[in-house]
Parts: structure tokens; sequence; C-alpha cells
């Protein structure tokens, strides 16, 4: 079976990456040295090519209407411009996905979901929509370039055309500049500023080559795991799946508590009344070691806990953790690594947020 390729795979070659099959897309781990590119975007200022995330764009009549049943927080607060994080939902609660919308203006949205999700997403949307008077398209032309850390936005303000800087040195967080050649969203997955730029495949190596000479660190898919495990923020697949509502997974603010006519809601409903007894937090082991997805907590009463993402931390430089557990966790808690139990503090997320540890 042949490889997805980005439009920027052989820019990747020449800035020398180390390529892997990321959910059969052929994409860069890192360029010599995923602790750098961690540090270039907390410090300083560094890229990634998402180009492999799927992009729908989504029209028509009953576009809100549409999206009102299919995610479970509320498009209403989008005014044009406007983008919002949200959770898509099974009838029983579990999470399908979780993805940002844009609003670009009346029952006109662009929606970003995750690229390992894509199908199983296509076929949700395509099963939804029948109801309602409108049509979603997936957008494979646009490239997307993920710019991050807290100088990001000064070179994109270096190599953008000057229109465009105009817009962007004006642009609030969880917003977007929609204009013909870019759509920019204030947006990211890193923990600090930054935005992420969709652009058509002809010009995105173009863009890439400005950034690189405007000093942007390239960086793979190895420091954006790191830093959005600082962040505290979800990885699907992991934190998140078909089986967890958004309720015990640290995503309820995600979630609508009024007009719930959208897919899930009685579940969740039943959830809330049942009570929930499950709830995520982030871990820290206190002595040497690495945490690791599927690790086993458990605390002084016995009751137990699993690790959904772990790994070093290279801002805090000790191993750090998001886990699912039981929502009376004790405060003594052991994790399990290998035949040892090794004792980890709980603490709250995220550990690091806009370069400043809370660990």
């Amino acid at each position: 079976m042949s490889m997805n390729k980005t439009c920027l795979h052989q820019a990747h070659i020449d800035a020398g990456a180390k390529m892997v099959d990321f959910g059969g897309w052929d994409m860069p781990i890192n360029y010599g040295s995923q602790i750098e590119e961690h540090h270039a975007v907390r410090k300083d200022k560094g890229m990634f090519d998402v180009s492999h995330m799927t992009v729908i764009d989504l029209s028509g009549n009953e576009s809100e209407k549409f999206l009102l049943k299919l995610l479970a927080n509320d498009v209403r607060k989008l005014i044009d411009g406007k983008a919002l994080y949200s959770t898509m939902l099974n009838n029983n609660g579990g999470i399908i996905d979780d993805l940002i919308v844009y609003k670009r203006s009346t029952n006109n949205y662009r929606i970003v979901v995750n690229a390992a999700t894509r199908e199983k997403d296509l076929a949700w949307f395509d099963q939804q929509i029948t109801d309602f008077d409108a049509e979603f398209t997936e957008m494979p032309q646009l490239a997307m370039i993920a710019v991050q850390g807290p100088k990001a936005i000064a070179a994109c303000l270096e190599v953008l055309p000057e229109d465009i800087s105009q817009q962007l040195s004006e642009l609030k967080k969880f917003c977007a500049i929609d204009a013909e050649d870019y759509f920019i969203g204030r947006t990211g997955y890193t923990g600090e500023d930054g935005v992420e730029i969709l652009i058509s495949e002809d010009n995105a190596t173009n863009l890439w080559n400005k950034l690189l000479k405007a000093e942007v660190k390239p960086c793979g898919l190895g420091a954006r795991d790191t830093l959005r495990l600082e962040a505290g923020m979800h990885l699907y697949g992991q934190d998140m799946n078909d089986d967890i509502s958004p309720l015990e997974c640290g995503l309820a603010w995600t979630v609508r508590k009024e007009d719930v006519d959208f897919n899930g809601a009685e579940a969740m409903n039943q959830l809330r009344q049942n009570g929930i007894t499950k709830k995520m937090t982030g871990v820290v082991l206190t002595t040497r070691g690495i945490l690791r997805h599927d690790q086993q907590l458990v605390d002084e009463n016995g009751l137990t806990g699993i690790i959904t993402s772990g790994s070093f931390s290279p801002s805090t430089e000790v191993a750090i953790a998001m886990a699912i557990v039981d929502k009376n966790f004790g405060s003594e808690v052991k994790v399990q690594i290998r035949k040892k139990e090794l004792p980890v503090k709980l603490v709250k997320l995220p550990f690091v947020r806009n370069g400043v540890s809370n660990i």
C-alpha cells in the first residue's frame, strides 16, 4: 500500500527530516532533534506541516441547524471569522472526533478534523446530513502549515503579503482571516500563540521556504506531541475515543447545557443523572522513569486509573502524563512500570501554557 504524502514532502526531505508512517501518511517525526524543536516552539518559533488534516467546507440554508445536531458545543456562539472547538459525539455520548469549526458567513463554515479519523468522520457527516438542506465538500487541495511560538506571529508578519499582515496584526485568538489565497486561524495545538495557515497546495512550498528564511524552525510530529501534552491538549484515539464521553475525560466544557438536541445529548443526560465516576487528571512522576500510554495507576484504596498519554516533558524535565482516573481517587498514587510501583503526584492540567510551567 502506498503512503499518502503532503505537498511539502520534498521540503521535509530537503530539510533532513526523519520520516515515519503516521496513520498512512509519510510524515516528519523530527529534523534531527525533537527536543530542540520542542524548545524552539516554547521559547521562539517553529512550524509544522499539518496538511494531512482533513478540511471540510459546509454550506446551505440549514448548515447551522445541521451543526447544532452534529456538535456538542454551540455554533450559535460564533460570529463571522470566529472559531470554536467541539467534540462530535455518537448516540451513546462517545467521541467520534474533536474538531475546530470556523464560521465564514451565515450558514457557511469551515471545519478541520483529524487525519486518522477522516473516513469515519466523512461517513458520519454523510449519514447525518440527509435530513438537512446543507452540503459539505472535502478540500484536499488545501495545505496547512502551523506556525507556533511566542515569536511566531512576528515571523508571519514578515513573510505574508502586506494586506494579510495588516489583518494578522489585529487578529484575536480563536479568530480567522478569510482571504482569497490565505485562510489563517489564530489557533494551534501547542499551548503557545501562533497561527494555522490554510493555503493552496501550489503555494505551500513557497510559503514554507519563506518561513525557513525567516528562521522558523521546522518541527516534526514528535515535538508536536510533547508540546500538546504539556499544554494538556487531548489526542484523539488516546485521551478520548468512541467509548468515552467528554464528561469523563476533561472535555465537559465543550458540551452545551441549553437546547440540547445534539447527538449523544440523551446519553450525557443519563450519565449526569447516574453520576459521573471518571475524570481526567495530570500526572507527574516524582522519580526517574517514563510515563506511557496504557500504564496502570493505583491509589491507597486500590482504585485504579489509566494513563492515556505520557512522555518526558522537555520544558519541565520530568515525566508527565494525562490519565483517566476514578472521581474519588486518593492522594497516594503509584504507577505500575514493568514490575515496579513508582510514586506519582496528580496535578491540574495544563503542565505548561504560554511558556510557563504549572508543576
